[in-house]
């Protein structure tokens, strides 16, 4: 080894020849996530086709069917290049996820950080989609499902108050509405005993005519915003665990597609060297 010539690769170098247990690590790694994101397209899709073709067009921006169809075909692109990049040991797609992988990091960095600055602006993006969310209850089982399920949850009712179930045009007081829901809230609305066995789904019947006082006798009456943002304040904590959690699977797969390229890379060298010099290793 001390005769070789300077500049020339060496066999004893760590980097040059492929390591199986990175290259099998990131196949591992993005094989599971692959899965996931074939399973999330799978439920987004037969969600989506479950609607009715009006519900579809009506409720686009608010679809939670839709988002999980979008975050699951892009985390199925990704993972893809990361799967054959690394069992087929290709630079071009190693790069390629890597690349994907390092802007997402950035753009959850640069969101996180610009929600914390302009954290008014953030509320009030909140609230437009709350208040859509609100008037689109009907239209679309699986968003009256989540506005249920977050009422229940944080104990409240609409956006800012249980009025702005007003809205809503089955719920609206108007006297030209038919429905029989007419000046009502959602059952989650209600204040429901944990005693109770049976649900009365009709408990909020009315009550957008009541005062805050008579309502808050049988109903949350406080709005959901608040409700989040008590919530979010209160757990700041869980929330950094949270966004630590998902920061560190793609600072891990950045870091193992990056070794693996340069492993890659440096095993090329040395054969493009070897071919080199087979005849004459002094040339």
């Amino acid at each position: 080894m001390a005769n070789r010539p300077r500049g020339a690769p060496s066999n004893d170098d760590n980097f040059s020849y492929v390591s199986r247990v990175v290259k099998y690590t990131l196949f591992l790694f993005n094989m599971i996530f692959w899965v996931i994101a074939l399973v999330m397209v799978a439920i987004g899709v037969y969600a989506r086709v479950s609607k009715h073709a009006e519900t579809v067009m009506a409720c686009l921006s608010v679809d939670p069917a839709m988002l999980l169809m979008v975050v699951g075909v892009l985390m199925f692109v990704i993972t893809f290049c990361g799967c054959v990049g690394s069992l087929r040991e290709n630079i071009c797609l190693l790069q390629t996820f890597c690349v994907f992988l390092t802007l997402i990091f950035l753009l959850q960095l640069a969101a996180g950080i610009l929600g914390f600055i302009f954290s008014d602006k953030a509320r009030t993006k909140v609230t437009e989609l709350i208040n859509n969310a609100v008037v689109h209850y009907r239209d679309d089982l699986d968003l009256q499902n989540l506005i249920d399920y977050g009422q229940k949850e944080f104990g409240c009712c609409g956006g800012m108050a249980f009025t702005d179930w007003q809205h809503n045009q089955y719920f609206n007081c108007t006297p030209e509405n038919p429905s029989r829901e007419r000046c009502s809230v959602p059952y989650s609305c209600c204040l429901i005993s944990k005693d109770k066995t049976v649900v009365n789904t009709m408990c909020g019947s009315g009550l957008q005519l009541q005062n805050f006082q008579e309502a808050g006798k049988v109903i949350h009456t406080n709005g959901c915003i608040d409700m989040l943002v008590d919530w979010i304040h209160s757990n700041m904590f869980l929330l950094g665990g949270l966004a630590l959690g998902l920061a560190i699977p793609q600072l891990v797969g950045i870091m193992l597609s990056q070794i693996l390229i340069n492993q890659i890379r440096n095993q090329i060298e040395l054969q493009n060297y070897n071919q080199r010099h087979q005849s004459d290793p002094w040339l």
